[in-house]
């Protein structure tokens, strides 16, 4: 399939931590969103693929792919998605081969309903 902006057809959001003191020595992370929400195309990774990389474990694995813009590059695998109502903790990002238009977010869920 040919990636163009039209297969961007899913609102996600970034968001990203801020750790503030609690009082006890330590940090809470207050977690804030990281500008507007921004197009994306979801792909859940299949169960074979998953077995095959050899990460067999309770969480969903997809794949986001959004713009690359200067805000699309500044995301870091500390920061997470929103996607209907589901949050996503990004374990890897890359650029799409042989164009540098897109990223690709890897993200899993822990939590799914």
């Amino acid at each position: 399939m040919v990636l163009n902006a039209g297969n961007l057809n899913r609102r996600i959001q970034i968001q990203r931590t801020t750790q503030t003191p609690d009082g006890q020595g330590g940090f809470e992370d207050d977690w804030s969103d990281l500008g507007a929400p921004i197009f994306a195309r979801r792909r859940d990774v299949s169960d074979s693929e998953r077995m095959m990389a050899g990460r067999w474990d309770n969480k969903l694995v997809t794949r986001f792919v959004i713009r690359a813009t200067a805000s699309g590059r500044s995301i870091t695998r500390f920061d997470r998605i929103v996607h209907e109502g589901v949050v996503y903790e990004i374990d890897g990002i890359k650029e799409v081969p042989d164009t540098r238009a897109f990223l690709e977010i890897t993200a899993y869920a822990r939590d799914v309903p």
